[in-house]
């Protein structure tokens, strides 16, 4: 007789995801808003144990030195809160794959995060819906940021362009013409650096206008009305005090205006920087120039350019 493949005789013990690369923030969304951004990744591949703890096994990749104490780990720490909130009567041992750097504003650290509790989900009796995994990446983020933000975490979830608050995600249309260049110099800003950098007083003005910037992004989306975006994304908040910590900013930034971008700001806490086209030849004619800027102020860099609307994290 032939076994049901959904008994829990026949689930698997080992199970590997992956999570792609993700700007945070958009501008005008601190910690709110992202998308996902096809082409670098982390992997993770997780194998249920008996014994009600998580262990990490081995890191490899373009990062390997990285804490194996799973509660210093972000993809540690997130296994942690997903096998102490189900109360389960098992464990899991973590081998992760790093694909994206730390350091590089391309959400490394909530990538590990996500590709972790989704290879982890596949291995539940019975497996639990996406959103329903927030909760437990948000414990993970928290170790590498020192916040609970889901900018990124929230994207790599459930794919495309995500409003993350503390409780819900929302994905946001985009058409699908639209794509994004992300260009990350080969430099490194830890991110509690960058958020240090936001330390002071802010003008109500400021709140104002940065509100309206990002309602007028919202409804050019809804709406595929690239005019109401081209009108919004300017960041009035958080890159003017971040841009310093990016060598050549301003010139990667006018590369990217420069062949009809959208708009275009610091992809998540930096150092790499995103530009929004409405195609894609735009967005890789831009992402040619937005990486010379960048040698010019000394730093090699490489290119992504993909579909805003970007997947979501996937079992393989």
């Amino acid at each position: 007789m032939l076994k049901d493949p959904s008994s829990p005789q026949a689930r698997a013990d080992i199970a590997e995801a992956e999570a792609y690369a993700s700007v945070g923030n958009v501008g005008i969304g601190f910690d709110i808003l992202g998308h996902t951004v096809v082409g670098a990744g982390d992997r993770a591949q997780v194998r249920r144990i008996p014994e009600r703890e998580v262990r990490i096994a081995s890191i490899d990749g373009v990062v390997t030195d990285l804490p194996l104490d799973a509660p210093s780990n972000t993809a540690g720490a997130a296994l942690l809160s997903m096998q102490r909130g189900l109360d389960l009567p098992y464990g899991f041992e973590l081998v992760l794959h790093k694909g994206i750097a730390l350091g590089s504003g391309m959400g490394g650290s909530a990538a590990s995060c996500v590709a972790a509790i989704v290879a982890a989900n596949a291995l539940l009796d019975e497996p639990l819906p996406r959103e329903a995994l927030y909760d437990f990446a948000l414990d993970g983020e928290l170790v590498a940021s020192g916040s609970r933000h889901g900018d990124n975490l929230g994207p790599m979830l459930i794919g495309g362009l995500v409003l993350a608050t503390d409780t819900r995600l929302v994905r946001i249309p985009v058409p699908g013409e639209w794509h994004c260049a992300l260009v990350h110099p080969h430099v490194v800003l830890e991110t509690r650096r960058a958020r240090a950098a936001l330390a002071g007083a802010y003008a109500l003005g400021e709140f104002v206008a940065q509100s309206a910037n990002l309602a007028l992004v919202m409804a050019g989306c809804y709406r595929g009305e690239a005019a109401l975006v081209r009108e919004g994304l300017a960041d009035v908040l958080v890159e003017p005090r971040r841009a310093p910590l990016i060598p050549g900013f301003a010139q990667v930034k006018q590369a990217a205006l420069d062949h009809g971008a959208m708009g275009a700001s610091i992809s998540g806490a930096g150092p790499s920087v995103f530009g929004w086209f409405e195609d894609r030849a735009s967005a890789e004619a831009a992402s040619r120039d937005m990486r010379a800027a960048f040698a010019a102020a000394g730093h090699d860099s490489d290119v992504l350019v993909a579909p805003i609307d970007g997947p979501a994290a996937r079992v393989l």
